[in-house]
Protein backbone atom coordinates (compact mmCIF):
# COMPACT_ATOMS: atom_id res chain seq x y z
CA UNK A 1 0.00 0.00 0.00
CA UNK A 2 1.46 3.32 -0.59
CA UNK A 3 0.19 4.68 2.20
CA UNK A 4 2.16 2.38 4.17
CA UNK A 5 5.35 3.38 2.12
CA UNK A 6 5.31 6.80 2.97
CA UNK A 7 4.93 5.83 6.12
CA UNK A 8 7.77 3.83 6.12
CA UNK A 9 9.58 6.46 4.58
CA UNK A 10 8.73 9.57 6.81
CA UNK A 11 9.87 7.23 9.95
CA UNK A 12 13.05 6.78 8.14
CA UNK A 13 13.84 10.64 7.25
CA UNK A 14 12.99 11.57 11.10
CA UNK A 15 16.11 9.50 12.07
CA UNK A 16 18.38 10.51 9.52
CA UNK A 17 17.04 13.69 10.04
CA UNK A 18 16.85 14.36 13.87
CA UNK A 19 19.44 11.83 14.48
CA UNK A 20 16.68 9.89 16.79
CA UNK A 21 14.50 7.16 16.09
CA UNK A 22 10.44 7.61 16.71
CA UNK A 23 10.47 5.72 19.71
CA UNK A 24 13.26 8.37 20.94
CA UNK A 25 10.97 10.60 20.07
CA UNK A 26 7.95 9.20 21.30
CA UNK A 27 9.86 8.78 24.74
CA UNK A 28 10.57 12.59 24.66
CA UNK A 29 6.78 13.34 23.97
CA UNK A 30 5.89 11.05 26.66
CA UNK A 31 7.94 12.43 29.41
CA UNK A 32 6.68 16.05 28.09
CA UNK A 33 3.62 14.93 29.48
CA UNK A 34 1.49 17.66 27.46
CA UNK A 35 -2.37 17.29 27.65
CA UNK A 36 -3.35 18.26 24.57
CA UNK A 37 -2.15 16.43 20.85
CA UNK A 38 -1.50 20.39 19.58
CA UNK A 39 0.40 21.65 22.64
CA UNK A 40 2.94 18.20 22.06
CA UNK A 41 3.26 19.47 18.53
CA UNK A 42 4.13 22.65 19.19
CA UNK A 43 6.34 21.68 22.12
CA UNK A 44 8.46 19.65 19.52
CA UNK A 45 8.93 22.20 16.97
CA UNK A 46 9.90 25.21 19.55
CA UNK A 47 12.19 22.95 21.82
CA UNK A 48 13.88 20.91 19.23
CA UNK A 49 13.57 22.53 15.57
CA UNK A 50 10.65 19.92 14.22
CA UNK A 51 8.80 20.60 10.92
CA UNK A 52 5.49 20.29 11.99
CA UNK A 53 4.95 16.71 9.53
CA UNK A 54 7.24 15.24 11.74
CA UNK A 55 6.03 16.49 15.25
CA UNK A 56 2.40 15.31 14.01
CA UNK A 57 3.67 11.99 12.97
CA UNK A 58 5.44 11.49 16.33
CA UNK A 59 2.64 13.01 18.62
CA UNK A 60 0.18 10.70 16.77
CA UNK A 61 2.37 7.31 17.26
CA UNK A 62 2.94 8.65 20.91
CA UNK A 63 -0.58 8.76 21.81
CA UNK A 64 -1.35 5.63 19.44
CA UNK A 65 -4.19 7.65 17.98
CA UNK A 66 -2.97 7.04 14.07
CA UNK A 67 -5.14 5.12 11.76
CA UNK A 68 -2.35 2.83 12.34
CA UNK A 69 -1.89 1.99 15.91
CA UNK A 70 -5.49 1.14 16.90
CA UNK A 71 -4.86 -2.33 14.36
CA UNK A 72 -1.01 -2.56 15.71
CA UNK A 73 -1.97 -2.18 19.55
CA UNK A 74 -4.74 -4.92 19.53
CA UNK A 75 -2.18 -7.18 17.43
CA UNK A 76 0.39 -6.72 20.08
CA UNK A 77 -2.00 -7.73 23.07
CA UNK A 78 -3.38 -10.95 20.68
CA UNK A 79 0.19 -11.96 20.53
CA UNK A 80 1.32 -11.28 24.33
CA UNK A 81 -2.30 -13.88 25.42
CA UNK A 82 -1.33 -15.92 22.22
CA UNK A 83 0.29 -18.98 24.62
CA UNK A 84 -1.53 -17.85 28.12
CA UNK A 85 -5.09 -17.69 26.95
CA UNK A 86 -6.42 -18.03 30.21
CA UNK A 87 -4.95 -14.52 30.98
CA UNK A 88 -7.07 -12.51 28.53
CA UNK A 89 -10.21 -12.43 30.96
CA UNK A 90 -8.15 -11.66 33.56
CA UNK A 91 -6.49 -8.54 31.47
CA UNK A 92 -10.02 -7.38 30.24
CA UNK A 93 -11.43 -7.11 33.80
CA UNK A 94 -8.37 -5.16 35.01
CA UNK A 95 -8.38 -2.97 31.88
CA UNK A 96 -12.88 -2.04 32.22
CA UNK A 97 -11.69 -1.43 35.84
CA UNK A 98 -8.80 0.94 35.17
CA UNK A 99 -10.64 2.95 33.16
CA UNK A 100 -13.17 3.65 35.43
CA UNK A 101 -10.37 5.55 37.09
CA UNK A 102 -10.78 8.63 34.67
CA UNK A 103 -10.43 9.82 30.75
CA UNK A 104 -6.50 9.67 31.09
CA UNK A 105 -5.70 6.79 31.15
CA UNK A 106 -3.65 5.92 28.31
CA UNK A 107 -3.53 2.43 27.45
CA UNK A 108 0.04 1.84 25.15
CA UNK A 109 0.36 -1.65 24.20
CA UNK A 110 4.27 -3.20 23.81
CA UNK A 111 5.86 -6.43 22.86
CA UNK A 112 5.53 -8.15 25.75
CA UNK A 113 3.46 -6.21 28.28
CA UNK A 114 0.66 -3.02 28.38
CA UNK A 115 1.66 0.41 29.70
CA UNK A 116 -0.64 2.48 31.65
CA UNK A 117 0.19 6.27 31.83
CA UNK A 118 -1.99 9.34 32.74
CA UNK A 119 0.85 12.27 33.07
CA UNK A 120 3.26 9.65 33.32
CA UNK A 121 3.47 6.07 33.29
CA UNK A 122 1.81 4.77 36.72
CA UNK A 123 1.40 0.66 36.08
CA UNK A 124 2.45 -2.33 33.46
CA UNK A 125 0.30 -5.17 33.13
CA UNK A 126 2.05 -8.60 31.94
CA UNK A 127 1.08 -12.15 31.47
CA UNK A 128 4.80 -13.14 32.81
CA UNK A 129 4.39 -16.62 32.55
CA UNK A 130 1.68 -19.78 31.90
CA UNK A 131 1.51 -19.76 35.20
CA UNK A 132 1.82 -15.76 36.69
CA UNK A 133 0.43 -12.25 35.53
CA UNK A 134 2.02 -9.67 36.76
CA UNK A 135 1.12 -5.78 37.38
CA UNK A 136 3.71 -3.53 37.58
CA UNK A 137 3.33 -0.09 39.48
CA UNK A 138 5.30 3.01 40.39
CA UNK A 139 4.63 2.99 43.99
CA UNK A 140 7.99 4.91 44.76
CA UNK A 141 8.81 5.43 48.60
CA UNK A 142 5.81 2.64 49.45
CA UNK A 143 6.59 -0.09 51.79
CA UNK A 144 6.07 -3.47 50.69
CA UNK A 145 3.23 -5.01 52.57
CA UNK A 146 0.93 -7.86 51.56
CA UNK A 147 0.62 -8.52 48.02
CA UNK A 148 2.40 -5.66 47.28
CA UNK A 149 6.41 -6.76 46.68
CA UNK A 150 9.32 -4.58 45.92
CA UNK A 151 11.01 -4.47 42.90
CA UNK A 152 14.45 -4.14 41.68
CA UNK A 153 15.81 -0.67 42.91
CA UNK A 154 16.26 2.38 39.96
CA UNK A 155 13.43 -0.08 37.99
CA UNK A 156 9.98 2.22 36.82
CA UNK A 157 7.63 -0.29 38.23
CA UNK A 158 9.36 0.04 42.11
CA UNK A 159 6.63 -2.66 43.25
CA UNK A 160 5.18 -5.40 41.47
CA UNK A 161 1.71 -7.80 42.45
CA UNK A 162 1.28 -11.54 40.89
CA UNK A 163 -1.86 -12.46 40.17
CA UNK A 164 -3.70 -15.74 39.06
CA UNK A 165 -7.30 -15.64 39.17
CA UNK A 166 -9.77 -12.61 37.91
CA UNK A 167 -11.08 -13.09 41.87
CA UNK A 168 -7.78 -11.09 43.15
CA UNK A 169 -8.65 -7.77 41.09
CA UNK A 170 -10.62 -6.33 44.13
CA UNK A 171 -7.61 -6.96 46.21
CA UNK A 172 -5.57 -4.58 43.94
CA UNK A 173 -7.03 -1.98 42.17
CA UNK A 174 -6.26 0.31 45.56
CA UNK A 175 -2.81 0.01 44.73
CA UNK A 176 -3.12 0.61 41.04
CA UNK A 177 -5.20 3.45 41.89
CA UNK A 178 -3.06 4.91 44.57
CA UNK A 179 -0.28 4.99 41.51
CA UNK A 180 -3.14 6.36 39.23
CA UNK A 181 -3.29 9.12 41.66
CA UNK A 182 0.30 9.50 41.77
CA UNK A 183 0.97 9.75 38.27
CA UNK A 184 -1.81 12.59 37.68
Amino acid sequence: MDSDKALVSMIENLHKTTGKTLEEWIEIVHRAAHAKHGEAVAYLKQEHGMTHGFANLVVHKARSSDAGSAAQSEDLIEKQYAGKPHFRPLYDALIAEIQRFGADVEIAPKNTYVSLRRAKQFALLQPATKTRFEIGLNLKGEPAEGILALEKPGAMCSHKIALSTAEEIQEVLPWIRKAYDRAG
